[in-house]
């Protein structure tokens, strides 16, 4: 049954990552996201619907715009490849449900959060805090608990304090980020944060390695690392967490 509910979700997913690139692109610059229609960055020309099917035009149009030539960022086909990805991902694994919906949204917006912060290091109050909101009221009324918005001020709270304590470490965007995580992986929000941050110091030592002391003033985009280990906790995070806590 989860099988035939993913492929029934899978047209819509790329239509979403399409939506998203949209969301990606506009809200940093304060645009509407319904005016004007989608057109090229570079001559203004208005995309054609046959030129906006999500992935295939890309590749069809071998990644340039048909009127002017401008190459056109593989960033659009990997938004929309892998937000089809992940809701399908999440009809798999949680059925056709409430919470498999409520998944997807929570994977959307840390696809859409991640480009945005990996092109203008921001984290818009926009998305994130009212997207929050959701995820409480959401969760809550699909498991009536107060652990929901209990971990999501546990989770904010904790970052906050690091923020005092290393402020150029850490931003208030990403301690807003922290309210999202928690409200929708409760205590497997341990691990989203644990394996986000040891991610995020990849890209930190090779910088470290190339530049020595001048990779201290290079930023690292972080939300795209607490996104990697907030998808592996809202599949795996129980098994994780019983795993580690197993070990004491």
């Amino acid at each position: 049954m989860n099988g035939e509910a993913a492929l029934l979700v899978l047209a819509p997913a790329f239509a979403i990552g399409s939506f998203l690139n949209v969301v990606a692109a506009r809200v940093p610059a304060r645009r509407s996201l319904l005016r004007p229609p989608s057109s090229c960055a570079s001559c203004g020309e208005e995309i054609l619907w046959r030129d906006n099917i999500p992935v295939l035009s890309w590749v069809l149009l071998r990644g340039r715009c048909r009127h002017c030539q401008a190459e056109i960022s593989t960033v659009y086909p990997l938004v929309e490849a892998l937000t089809a990805v992940l809701v399908v991902s999440c009809v798999v694994a949680f059925g056709f449900t409430p919470y498999a919906a409520l998944a997807a949204a929570f994977c959307c917006v840390l696809v859409v959060l991640s480009v945005i912060d990996a092109q203008h290091r921001i984290v818009p109050n926009r998305i994130v805090i009212p997207s929050a909101a959701a995820v409480v009221v959401a969760h809550t009324a699909i498991d009536p608990s107060p652990t929901w918005a209990l971990w999501a001020l546990g989770a904010a709270g904790g970052l906050f304090l690091v923020v005092l304590a290393y402020p150029k470490g850490l931003g208030m965007g990403d301690v807003k980020l922290a309210l999202l995580l928690g409200a929708m992986l409760g205590a497997s929000v341990c691990v989203a944060l644990m394996i986000g941050f040891f991610a995020a110091l990849v890209p930190a030592v090779v910088l470290m390695a190339r530049h020595g002391g001048a990779a201290r003033k290079m930023g690292v985009p972080l939300v795209p690392f607490l996104a990697f280990g907030s998808v592996v906790a809202l599949f795996a995070g129980d098994w994780a967490l019983d795993a580690y806590l197993s070990l004491f």
